[in-house]
């Protein structure tokens, strides 16, 4: 089959598409003829190198979607020749049982990290974490929703409690998982609040459904949001940006408001004001990921139609190395998706 793969870390020219061995599925497991596996910046920080171990060589992509066509030892049947999208996390109650003294459990993993991937003509994947499609439900909505849609569910609902009626600000909000925060957070009736950057994003933004949105180049969006909400500030922050703007972040919340933090794309070392967090009795909150009851949540409101995640473009898989140069120099909008059942080049 067909592979998007690096050898070693590096920059995109690691990235190359070459033959590599169709997979196996093993016991619980299926493999999927993939349609369409999504970008997510975790494929820029492997390739350039994590300080964890990943099979190399390696074939990035966490979201996948496919049809069934073999299944491994103790699979149910009923699968085969079904149209799937993959939840792409692994051994996710490792977060609820990791406390338990004595149990030896793997712990979490996510799918094109720790395994090989969906940028391939093939890929397999745990038969408990595939969700069959609507019918001619689009592969790359799906494959767009998967990652993004579940983290950005969690990070708002569960870890932050949003509620309606509150005001929720968003960070980088032409990102995969902001993208689907700010629909999500719409629909739930909050307020939103979002930032971004460039004219045209801004638009596109307001599109999704946020009511306020603000361009970081030319705005200074946290005095807006101080006088826009009368000094009382926002509920609850999602933030992918980290170190560069976790000062305005904590300033921007109102009192017993919540910082989300599901990412750290400008470095993870965030300054906090002790000082303020206590006497505004803020709450810092980590999120990641989420539980496949989470993943299902969020992919019924995407198979509905209540959300759709932006599909900056669809590549044809031999573009992969264009794919990683695009996300890289911050030219997309919502998802880039790779699609191996294009014609060869």
């Amino acid at each position: 089959m067909l592979a998007a793969v690096f050898h070693k870390n590096g920059g995109p020219e690691v990235v190359r598409v070459e033959e590599m061995d169709v997979p196996r599925p093993g016991p619980a497991e299926v493999r999927i003829r993939v349609e369409a596996s999504a970008m997510n910046h975790l494929d820029l920080w492997m390739r350039r190198g994590l300080p964890i171990e990943i099979p190399m060589p390696h074939i990035g992509g966490s979201d996948i979607v496919g049809t069934v066509d073999k299944l491994g030892p103790g699979t149910v049947r009923s699968l085969l020749g079904k149209r799937v999208v993959v939840d792409p996390s692994l051994a996710y109650d490792w977060y609820r049982l990791a406390r338990i003294p004595g149990l030896d459990m793997e712990p979490f993993q996510v799918i094109g990290e720790h395994t090989q991937g969906g940028f391939a003509e093939f890929a397999v994947a745990p038969a408990a974490n595939v969700v069959e499609l609507p019918d001619g439900f689009p592969a790359a909505t799906a494959a767009a929703a998967a990652l993004a849609g579940v983290t950005a569910w969690r990070g708002l609902m569960t870890r932050g409690r949003l509620r309606e009626g509150q005001r929720v600000l968003i960070t980088g909000a032409s990102g995969g998982v902001s993208a689907m925060a700010v629909q999500f957070a719409r629909e739930a009736g909050a307020e939103v609040f979002a930032v971004t950057s460039s004219e045209e994003n801004v638009r596109r933004v307001r599109r999704l459904g946020a009511h306020h949105v603000f361009d970081r180049t030319t705005t200074d969006w946290g005095r807006e949001i101080h006088r826009m909400t009368q000094k009382a500030g926002v509920d609850l922050c999602l933030d992918s940006v980290g170190e560069a703007i976790w000062p305005q972040l904590l300033r921007a919340l109102a009192v017993g408001g919540r910082l989300v933090s599901f990412g750290a794309t400008t470095g993870p070392a965030g300054k906090v004001d002790i000082r303020l967090l206590f006497w505004r009795q803020l709450s810092i909150l980590g999120s990641t990921m989420g539980t496949p009851a989470e993943f299902r949540a969020a992919m019924d409101m995407v198979f509905r139609r209540v959300v759709t995640p932006p599909v900056h473009a669809v590549l044809p898989l031999h573009e992969a190395r264009r794919a990683h140069e695009l996300l890289e120099a911050g030219e997309v909008f919502g998802k880039l998706v790779l699609d191996p059942t294009r014609a060869r080049p």
